[in-house]
């Protein structure tokens, strides 16, 4: 297994308290992800570094069969200042096993990779996991995802 150290970063976004038990978070991610867009939340966030967009997964009551907190946002110099109805988080430096997809994000591609990622035999932190994406995800019949996982 690679494994691959991430310096400290922050992000700044929108985030839901979700579940994967009986489905919730199938439910509770789309809408979250749809509010992301509708509402504009790319252009709202102050000191991006860029327009990558990480899908973070984090606050895990226990692993990944128990509550966990989804956040949607962009990598910033700071969260100094943090838009209303948004929230600030700073990630300490971790050592994360990379994956990246790659396929039609409307078939089920990236959630598809979780599953595997679930079944594995990976000593994961679950502090935190992420997915980015960056330019190669702009065309989501083509896209490319990459999927960071933390470890030990």
């Amino acid at each position: 297994m690679n494994k691959q150290k991430i310096s400290k970063f922050h992000v700044i976004g929108i985030s839901v308290r979700t579940t994967n038990e009986m489905g919730q978070s199938g439910k509770d991610i789309p809408a979250l992800w749809n509010k992301f867009m509708s509402d504009g939340i790319l252009e709202k966030i102050p000191h991006k570094i860029d327009d990558s967009i990480f899908c973070i997964y984090t606050d895990y009551e226990k692993d990944h069969t128990k509550p966990y907190t989804t956040l949607l946002g962009c990598r910033v110099t700071n969260i100094d200042k943090i838009p209303f109805g948004m929230i600030g988080k700073t990630f300490d430096e971790g050592l994360y096993a990379p994956r990246s997809v790659k396929g039609n994000l409307m078939e089920g591609l990236v959630i598809n990779e979780w599953v595997k990622i679930w079944d594995s035999d990976l000593k994961r932190t679950f502090v935190a996991d992420f997915e980015v994406y960056g330019e190669k995800a702009k065309d989501y019949t083509d896209a490319e995802v990459d999927i960071f996982i933390g470890v030990q």
